[in-house]
């Protein structure tokens, strides 16, 4: 019996009109509902025509996880008066309730992307809601991409929804071909924001890790929300540790009993959780609370302000999930839970002021997330590039070229990217395109190791994924449970695209794992089996052992943590890493034992043998080498290296070292310096002689000596200075005006040559005994630039210092020779220097050589 009262409450009822009309003339429609307005259940059942309103459709809701999935067929089966599976069923990864006569099937949005990809044409469905699409999840971006494209080459007449209570509406409605933008009024009950910052700095989250003070810090949030409020308290938090963390936290409450809620929880305690109860409740949840499911009785939300979003560090090669302050727009979602039902309240744990500062929107996963899954699903489409699907934000090309790398290596995609018969069975898996591999290549066999993978185990399981598969194998747990249900859907679909093929295609080591396990004990079977899997599923991630850590293929050094069973292992596979606080090397969180057999095999692709010439601890390093990756398996010397890569490996010498590994004798460095004084000054055809430049003009000056050196010390008898000369401006005969223009010596009045330091290229300096100056007016000039004089003393030390020696003989000249005649009175100092007579020698000996001259 339908409940019409419970119907007629929800205030998308007044939406429903203008919906309809939106989608009998455009086909699409935004609609803007916010929470509790009933846009998940109440119009999926009007639109299907099965409230005695409309013509009978067939419509398929998109969401974007499971436990919403199932909680909105459960809600629209109650409002019907029905049981989940007759007009209303659910398909999730894994389990399917939907009867024969179902008008409204939710699926979650990856079930129906793998629907897509066999039925392009989504036959026998008329309307396709895709809810919650404000999430901006990858696998909901792409289907509402592919279903235009269904609705544009296919079938005109599939109309499509996009069904959201916050998110970019104009944005949605220019993608879905100027959609009309449909808007619902809600109930809203106002809801009280309580700022609760920490009393003391927190850090910030880095990784997976959440600083214990603010966990701590939530918890007594939670008791002060409780103390202070009535209703259920719902606390949102970034994942299922911080979740069992808090939980432990609060132990006892005493009449409140504490409800833990995330897309792991057993389907009794999220049914708890969404069927209120009798006692006052303390819902502890991840952001899998925010929206699409009402729980009932709530007037507290308790934020945490932090998320978990995917992050992919391409220089490691590692993808994980990351703890992140939660955006705006999230913090309304939250918020909006305590204001459902009636006036509530919403405790933040964070100060008013950094409010402001928050990201407005969640980062969209297409620009953040590994697109490995993304670029298959685009090639079995057959848009490799994605350039011609309908998205809100293009897949950067970066992550996108590292995802067709990765789809090449398994032999899902041609050179020119477009899906292999085997893509297209790994797209049919339901699975990351990593662990596709693994299952084909295992022939099933690896469906339980899988299984494991493709959903993070408890941390309690450990970090030895052996001894995970054996744990999850004896345990009686919730994961367990789901667990069991993966591997019979793994083993099924494996049967289903894995017909027997002419020829063996599987790696060696994969063969040798599976089908079955032979007869030997099973505890070493499974450690080999779980080592297969994990090195097929990640390739350039299996690591040898190098000193404490662990090298992997890709590059990244690896460290176990303390109390590893692993530890000493000469080589592991690592299925799962994350990147420590301030550490230089990532830390294994799953991995498995294989050997290097087994590597060689799964990393093939990443097999390398050949010569290897390079500079190294300050000299060439010959060397014939195999690796696999980064990892070096075998190293001999190489005598006989190809000249081509020594001269590089030279090269690479002297960019690190510099230019000082040549001979420069000092007519060689005073050379360099008087062509970057002309370089300077007059510019062209003066060569540029600075590090940069003469690397870049090797060939010119360097060869033919340097093709005939092999090690350091061939290059300290390579002449600098004879190199340099073939730089000089010969072609246009500028070169003769070398010492015309750049002399290495002046002649000063006294007779006396002296050589010009052009050390400094702005001033080149003239260093000279001041007597020797004597009736010079202007100071000497190079290049039209006058040279800085440093006048002597008779002992060489300096004196004065000028640029003019006009200015000096009048003004500056009177005080050093007061200060300098008594310390010197060999030496003459006349009053007028300017018209005195220069001279060498002291002024006796002075006049000696006038008399005798």
């Amino acid at each position: 019996m339908i409940r019409y009262d419970a119907l007629d409450a929800l205030p998308v009822r007044g939406a429903l009109p203008g919906l309809t009309d939106a989608l009998e003339a455009h086909g699409t429609a935004v609609l803007v509902a916010p929470p509790g307005t009933g846009k998940t259940t109440l119009v999926p059942l009007a639109l299907a025509g099965l409230l005695g309103e409309g013509p009978a459709r067939r419509v398929v809701v998109a969401e974007p996880r499971r436990i919403a999935a199932r909680a909105a067929a459960r809600r629209m089966a109650w409002l019907l008066g029905e049981k989940v599976g007759e007009s209303v069923g659910y398909t999730v990864r894994g389990e399917r309730v939907v009867g024969r006569h179902a008008r409204v099937e939710v699926v979650t949005t990856g079930v129906l992307l793998q629907r897509l990809q066999r039925d392009q044409e989504l036959a026998g469905v008329d309307v396709v809601v895709l809810d919650e699409c404000h999430e901006r999840h990858l696998d909901a971006d792409t289907t509402a991409a592919f279903l235009w494209d269904v609705r544009q080459a296919l079938r005109p007449e599939l109309r499509l929804v996009a069904a959201s209570a916050t998110t970019d509406a104009e944005g949605w409605a220019r993608l879905l071909g100027g959609a009309p933008v449909v808007e619902a009024d809600g109930v809203s009950y106002p809801v009280e924001v309580v700022w609760a910052p920490p009393a003391r700095p927190v850090r910030p989250p880095h990784g997976m890790r959440v600083d214990p003070a603010l966990l701590t810090h939530v918890a007594s949030v939670v008791r002060r929300a409780l103390a202070e409020r009535q209703g259920d308290v719902l606390c949102f938090l970034p994942g299922v540790g911080e979740i069992a963390r808090v939980a432990g936290q609060l132990g006892d409450l005493g009449d409140a009993e504490v409800l833990q809620v995330h897309g792991r929880a057993p389907a009794a305690v999220q049914d708890a959780v969404l069927s209120g109860g009798e006692r006052r409740r303390v819902v502890l949840a991840t952001s899998v609370a925010e929206s699409s499911l009402t729980v009932p009785g709530v007037r507290v939300v308790v934020d945490c302000g932090l998320a978990r979003e995917p992050r992919v560090d391409h220089a490691r090669g590692l993808s994980a999930l990351t703890t992140v302050r939660a955006s705006q727009a999230a913090g309304r979602q939250r918020a909006g839970r305590a204001g459902r039902e009636a006036p509530g309240a919403v405790y933040r744990c964070w100060a008013e002021a950094e409010d402001a500062r928050l990201p407005r929107f969640p980062s969209p996963e297409i620009k953040v997330a590994d697109l490995t899954a993304f670029a298959l699903q685009a090639a079995c489409w057959g848009d490799p590039s994605a350039a011609a699907l309908a998205l809100l934000d293009p897949p950067p090309a970066g992550a996108m070229a590292a995802a067709r790398d990765a789809l090449a290596a398994v032999g899902a995609v041609d050179s020119r990217g477009r899906a292999t018969e085997r893509g297209l069975r790994l797209a049919r898996l339901g699975l990351h395109p990593r662990l596709g591999r693994a299952l084909l290549d295992t022939s099933g066999a690896g469906a339980e190791v899988v299984a494991l993978l493709s959903e993070e185990a408890p941390r309690e399981y450990g970090d030895d994924l052996a001894a995970a598969w054996r744990a999850a194998r004896r345990g009686g747990d919730a994961y367990s449970g789901r667990w069991r249900a993966e591997v019979r859907r793994l083993r099924a679909v494996a049967g289903e695209v894995s017909p027997p093929p002419a020829h063996d295609r599987r790696s060696p080591a994969a063969a040798e794992a599976g089908p079955g396990a032979p007869d030997q004990d099973a505890a070493l079977f499974a450690d080999r089996l779980a080592g297969v899997v994990a090195a097929l599923a990640f390739p350039e991630r299996v690591a040898k052992l190098d000193g404490r850590s662990y090298l992997m293929a890709s590059g990244t050094r690896a460290d176990l943590p303390d109390g590893s069973p692993l530890h000493g292992a000469p080589w592991i596979a690592v299925a799962a890493a994350d990147r420590p606080v301030g550490k230089g090397h990532a830390r294994v969180q799953l991995a498995a034992v294989v050997d290097e057999e087994t590597a060689r095999s799964a990393a093939a692709p990443l097999y390398t043998e050949g010569e290897e010439v390079h500079w190294a601890d300050g000299d060439v390093v010959a060397r014939q080498v195999e690796r696999l990756g980064a990892i070096e398996l075998t190293v001999r010397p190489l005598r006989d290296a190809d000249p081509a890569l020594v001269r590089d490996a030279l090269l690479e010498g002297l960019r690190q070292e510099g230019l000082g590994l040549l001979r420069w004798s000092p007519e060689a460095v005073v050379l360099r310096q008087r062509l970057a004084f002309l370089r300077l000054r007059v510019g062209d055809p003066w060569p540029d002689v600075s590090e940069d430049a003469l690397h870049a003009r090797v060939e010119e000056w360097l060869e033919p000596e340097l093709s005939r050196a092999r090690r350091r010390a061939d290059l300290a008898r390579i002449d600098a200075g004879a190199g340099l000369g073939r730089l000089l401006p010969w072609a246009s005969g500028e070169a003769a005006r070398l010492d015309e223009l750049a002399p290495e010596r002046l002649t000063v009045p006294s007779g006396s040559r002296i050589r010009i330091d052009y050390t400094n290229p702005e001033q080149p300096v003239l260093a000279v005994k001041l007597q020797e100056m004597f009736g010079l007016h202007e100071s000497p000039t190079v290049a039209g630039v006058p040279v800085l004089v440093h006048l002597l003393s008779p002992a060489g030390r300096p004196a004065a210092v000028t640029a003019d020696l006009a200015s000096f003989w009048k003004d500056g000249y009177k005080g050093v020779r007061a200060e300098l005649r008594g310390r010197y009175p060999k030496h003459p100092w006349p009053e007028d220097p300017a018209t005195a007579e220069p001279t060498r020698h002291t002024a006796a000996r002075a006049r000696r050589q006038a008399g005798g001259s």
